[in-house]
């Protein structure tokens, strides 16, 4: 299987494919045909589980009952975080479809450069959304007394902005270079990228590799090592208060947090390094060109498990939406139905 006719995540595509090496390369085709099988399933419920978690945060944050109070700072950045994984997952069915069909794509020009420029804004947007968070916790949680001069709607409104634009300039390539081309050698036609020079294979693995991963992950570890030290400190001068296990539950949250970010995209772009090792021909041969070939296809399925985790990692699981998700129930119910004071259901939202 050529690398040119894989989708967008895979930041491969050469100019003038080649066709692959028939007689060194049969060893990978059963390979290639369970990944045609299985990963489509796969992909289909990522985008059902993704669907569901970010549209039930949308509803929790934009319902028209909380109309009276504006979003805050927190539910401002975990309000956009949603609609970008939302808008990511809207782009997987026609993913999983591409991948059934042997990356014959079927669905036409327009909607090849659309739905491949969408995912691949959307997947700077998620990840700089991530950074954000972090970043506005580690103002709060840090610096307390001061964050209240930077920690303002209009600024974070400023800053998701930004963060979608910036978003849409990193993926205008894919929205103009995008094309479907026929390969007679594979027998189909792939929704491909077909860059005009050799130099832009650089400055893309510079864009996903620093840009969409070792930028972000140093930021995202920076912030939280500061935040846990921070609370380390208050919860060693109030031990015996407060016994610390809410420090300890944070704690856990944080570590989750940096460790579902690695788990999700590391793998994704360790391969797509190695592609481009393959394109400079520092490694060669059939081995290397389908371990990273199938190593992508892989890796671009957890990159799409992310979506599905940031509704729980940073929404569900943070007392901020719980107590969202009891300010709409007592809202909706009648007070004679509602059977807990709320002295109750605050010991209940910090059971978790």
């Amino acid at each position: 299987m050529a690398s040119q006719v894989l989708l967008e995540l895979q930041p491969s595509n050469q100019s003038q494919p080649s066709p692959p090496n028939t007689t060194s390369c049969d060893n990978a085709q059963e390979a290639w045909d369970l990944l045609h099988r299985v990963l489509p399933t796969f992909i289909i419920t990522v985008c059902f589980f993704g669907l569901l978690g970010n549209l039930l945060v949308l509803s929790i944050f934009l319902l028209p009952l909380r109309r009276r109070r504006r979003l805050n700072v927190a539910e401002i950045y975990l309000a956009n975080l949603a609609a970008s994984d939302l808008v990511f997952v809207l782009g997987l069915p026609f993913w999983a479809e591409n991948v059934w069909n042997q990356f014959n794509w079927p669905f036409g020009g327009l909607l090849c450069r659309t739905v491949n420029g969408v995912i691949k804004a959307n997947l700077f947007i998620s990840i700089f959304l991530v950074v954000a968070i972090s970043q506005d916790r580690y103002r709060a949680l840090v610096y307390p007394m001061a964050s209240w001069r930077w920690r303002r709607r209009r600024q974070a409104q400023a800053t998701c902005v930004l963060i979608w634009v910036a978003g849409g300039l990193l993926s205008t390539p894919t929205f103009l270079l995008r094309s479907v081309k026929a390969l007679p050698d594979l027998n189909i036609s792939a929704c491909i990228l077909l860059f005009p020079h050799g130099a832009w294979h650089f400055a893309r693995i510079v864009e996903l590799n620093v840009l969409g991963f070792l930028l972000p992950l140093a930021a995202i570890i920076f912030f939280n090592y500061h935040i846990l030290a921070s609370l380390r400190g208050r919860e060693e001068t109030s031990r015996t208060r407060c016994g610390g296990p809410r420090g300890s539950k944070t704690t856990a949250l944080i570590l989750m947090l940096v460790a579902a970010f690695l788990v999700c995209w590391a793998p994704y772009h360790f391969f797509a390094f190695l592609e481009f090792l393959v394109r400079l021909q520092v490694l060669q041969g059939c081995f290397w060109e389908e371990f990273t070939d199938l190593g992508l296809q892989l890796a671009n399925f957890f990159a799409f498990i992310n979506s599905c985790l940031n509704p729980v990692i940073y929404v569900f699981m943070g007392r901020l939406f719980r107590t969202k998700v009891w300010e709409v129930y007592q809202r909706c119910t009648p007070k004679s139905l509602i059977p807990m004071s709320s002295s109750h259901q605050k010991e209940i939202f910090q059971m978790f």
